[in-house]
């Protein structure tokens, strides 16, 4: 392949207030071509640190994850783009790998294998049911890849080709699991948000419902009783996420 045939690769990372993140994010990032950052209504030091690795940075406020994530890609100059948040980290080999796997890739995207990490507990086993991911795609080539207008887990439009990666992603997905039901409040209270805009916010029998499934799914089907209790909290937190957005969204009037 001659030089100017060699495909390019921007990473791109969505940060709000990530001080303590980002920096160790970025680090991993430098063997891509450019680096674009969109910091979403950051009030601590993440401009400074991003300035530190990229002058492609977007500042603004928005409320739903696709324009957000949009705003960095439609900047974003090369042929192939990977989308990594603060808490994930690109190990070497990913990274070597990556590199190599656009040269020829045809047009499409690629499924990224991770390894979820609670404090220093890695998890493999259990995640799913809108309650943390064992693959997903993140790299993927220019046009690829468009997201939808949900705000918490949304919908993604995917083109070309599916392929696969061999090394994971590394994401420190909780500190604790404090850390972990605070992400619980978090999240339903997003999708709370969702189901109000929607309309629909369906039945207490029906999420009565998806608490046992979802739980099943993730300790049974996705083995998470492998992990021990952590498995079965990883569960239980799935079981709970359609539950409490339910609730949130019939009883409380929303922000």
């Amino acid at each position: 392949m001659n030089k100017t045939d060699t495909k390019t690769l921007s990473a791109l990372v969505v940060a709000h207030n990530e001080e303590a993140n980002l920096a160790a994010c970025l680090d991993t990032l430098k063997f891509a071509d450019e680096i674009v950052v969109v910091l979403d209504k950051c009030t601590d030091n993440s401009k400074t640190i991003a300035a530190g690795y990229t002058d492609k940075l977007i500042e603004g406020s928005w409320e739903i994850e696709g324009p957000r994530r949009h705003a960095g890609i439609d900047v974003c100059s090369c042929d192939w783009i990977l989308e990594v948040d603060a808490d994930e980290r690109v190990s070497p080999e990913l990274a070597t790998e990556i590199m190599d796997k656009i040269q020829t890739a045809p047009f499409g995207h690629f499924l990224v294998p991770y390894d979820n990490y609670v404090g220093d507990r890695l998890v493999r086993y259990g995640w799913g049911g809108s309650w943390g991911v064992s693959a997903t795609v993140r790299l993927f080539a220019q046009g690829a890849k468009s997201w939808g207008q949900q705000r918490v887990h949304p919908g993604v439009t995917l083109d070309g080709e599916r392929m696969w990666l061999q090394n994971r992603m590394i994401h420190y997905v909780d500190r604790d699991i404090s850390d972990m039901i605070h992400r619980l409040d978090r999240y339903s209270t997003a999708r709370a948000n969702d189901l109000r805009a929607n309309g629909n916010i369906g039945s207490f029998a029906n999420n009565i419902r998806r608490l046992f499934s979802r739980f099943f799914k993730c300790y049974i089907g996705r083995k998470g009783y492998r992990e021990g209790h952590y498995g079965f909290l990883i569960a239980l937190m799935a079981g709970l996420f359609p539950l409490l957005s339910y609730l949130k969204a019939k009883l409380e009037d929303g922000t």
